[in-house]
């Protein structure tokens, strides 16, 4: 089993695009959503699909199952998926010896911009690039099963209110 430490913050700029290293774009649904689990299948550049399950109420720690499986399956699994999809673009910056994921979120929640430090330990303090805005960690509302599930639009990146 695996552990999932992360911290997830708004972005404020975007200042962090003069030092993407990768760029991937993911659609995904969710065939399960609870409380407190997930079950997520991903589709990754068109190329390769994985089925993950979560477990842990959102924040900064949370078990996960990944596993890789068919494209047909998971396009069949998507469009058999609760809720809304989820389109976005994830790019890669290493800042401070971490490397964040910037996702841009489009389809139904275009406009959407988060970044997310992976860590070793919920301990750590991973320095912060100027371009990080408030941190969002725990708050379900940034939460890509939420943003699914979710009837509302976005939150947008600059906005801290749900817009309906």
């Amino acid at each position: 089993m695996a552990k999932e430490i992360e911290r997830k913050f708004l972005v404020r700029s975007d200042v962090w695009r003069a030092h993407v290293s990768q760029a991937s774009s993911f659609i995904q649904g969710y065939i399960l959503s609870d409380t407190d689990r997930s079950v997520r299948v991903r589709i990754k550049d068109q190329t390769s699909a994985t089925l993950t399950i979560k477990i842990g109420h959102v924040g900064l720690t949370r078990d996960e199952f990944e596993y890789d499986i068919s494209l047909d399956d998971a396009r069949e699994m998507i469009e058999k998926s609760l809720g809304n999809i989820i389109e976005k673009t994830r790019y890669n910056v290493e800042y401070g010896g971490y490397l964040w994921e910037v996702d841009v979120f489009a389809g139904a929640h275009a406009g959407l911009v988060v970044a997310e430090v992976e860590l070793d330990d919920a301990g750590e303090e991973p320095p912060q690039p100027p371009w990080i805005g408030r941190e969002v960690t725990g708050d379900k509302r940034y939460s890509n099963q939420w943003l699914a599930m979710s009837a509302t639009k976005a939150i947008r990146h600059n906005d801290l209110s749900v817009k309906a």
